[in-house]
């Protein structure tokens, strides 16, 4: 109490408000950073309990919804030459290009993993990822299925064989899809929004309450995706790496796949605007989360801006000592978070990351405004 009444004559109640803001927003994010984001490094999928005796033939199932050719000729030898002796590459072509079609199935002579299937396409009819994953489930030979891209390519020939072997722990498997590496902050900035983003949905899936995956590498048994009819919210182009996976995901069937080996990186076909148009598309989704899974993932942030907004308001207003304890604080919880995101990127193979964390720490809630106010517009490209 003798504390108390000397920091609120020195400070009054301002003083003591703002200080109570700070350290308990700054508690908050300790225990995002520390004892939830800080499980990744550390996590182990082999702690949980074996569900087959051995890992699985697995089908890969790719859509294409254009004629390619940069995917055939420097994405697709790399899936071919992954390193495991019992897999599929089921090609779904949708497009009105026999030639074309024609190149895909003519490969099979001498890559004997490859299945393709096509479904034509009609402008006025217009065929979702959904319709053309449904296809190649359909066409896929084998029970345990890996979804992945054109876009997407493995760092190392061990991608599928560590994606594989989750199914021995898992009826679903999730892995990790970061953007490629250019120069220059724009990329770094899409990058680093890439990876903390996912970071989210990883710690809720290794805390054995998962919500989503990727587009890019994402795994489930055929039995699941029947045993619910297949995908929901038909009249969306998207929601099969979230909305879906909510509705066959549980506490117990997921596997989490994380280390460099078995890292993808997602092509990256432009800049600042290019992202956010993916992220408004892709975000439109989020509306339909459940609570819970909204509440984590905006608190990170809100408290973030918080601690930003209440520390500087005492650098700015208050006395000397005031200012030089608000700036310790702030540079004590980027030491931690810095440090924190250093040991996460390395668990997934990223580079680059942590030495300029600042310009992302600052920067990420001024796209978050601008995303959920352009949230809040409708966007014809989600819908049927």
């Amino acid at each position: 109490m003798q504390f108390f009444d000397s920091f609120l004559t020195c400070y009054g109640w301002e003083g003591i408000a703002l200080a109570g803001v700070i350290l308990t927003m700054l508690c908050v994010q300790f225990g995002y950073y520390i004892f939830a984001y800080g499980r990744i490094p550390d996590y182990k999928n082999n702690r949980r309990s074996l569900v087959r005796d051995a890992e699985p033939p697995v089908s890969v199932i790719i859509p294409m919804f254009s004629e390619d050719y940069t995917f055939v000729e420097e994405r697709l030898p790399l899936l071919l030459a992954q390193k495991y002796p019992a897999f599929e590459l089921v090609l779904v072509y949708v497009g009105q290009n026999n030639d074309f079609y024609e190149d895909l199935y003519q490969l099979k002579k001498h890559f004997p993993q490859i299945t393709t299937t096509k479904i034509l396409l009609d402008p006025r009819y217009p065929i979702s990822r959904k319709q053309a994953l449904n296809v190649g489930i359909k066409s896929a030979h084998y029970e345990c299925m890996i979804l992945s891209s054109t876009d997407a390519f493995p760092e190392t020939d061990r991608w599928l064989s560590l994606m594989a072997k989750g199914f021995e722990r898992g009826e679903i498997v999730v892995g990790y899809c970061g953007l490629e590496r250019k120069k220059g902050v724009a990329n770094y900035l899409m990058r680093t929004w890439r990876m903390m983003h996912s970071v989210a949905w990883i710690t809720r899936a290794i805390q054995q309450r998962p919500y989503r995956g990727t587009l890019h590498s994402l795994g489930f048994t055929k039995s699941l995706y029947f045993g619910v009819n297949g995908f929901n919210y038909l009249n969306m182009n998207i929601g099969e790496d979230d909305l879906f996976m909510q509705r066959i995901m549980t506490r117990e069937n997921v596997s989490v796949i994380l280390s460099p080996r078995a890292t993808l990186h997602e092509k990256c076909w432009g800049g600042i605007s290019w992202w956010m148009s993916q992220q408004r598309y892709y975000g439109a989704s989020e509306r339909f989360y459940p609570t819970g899974v909204r509440n984590f993932v905006g608190w990170e942030l809100l408290s973030r801006i918080l601690l930003f907004v209440t520390a500087l308001c005492a650098i700015a207003v208050m006395p000397f000592e005031y200012k030089v304890v608000a700036a310790a604080l702030l540079l004590l919880r980027y030491i931690v978070v810095a440090f924190e995101v250093k040991r996460i990127a390395r668990r997934l193979g990223e580079t680059g990351i942590a030495g300029r964390y600042f310009l992302y720490d600052l920067i990420e809630p001024l796209g978050f405004l601008w995303l959920r106010s352009a949230l809040l517009r409708h966007d014809e490209r989600v819908w049927r």
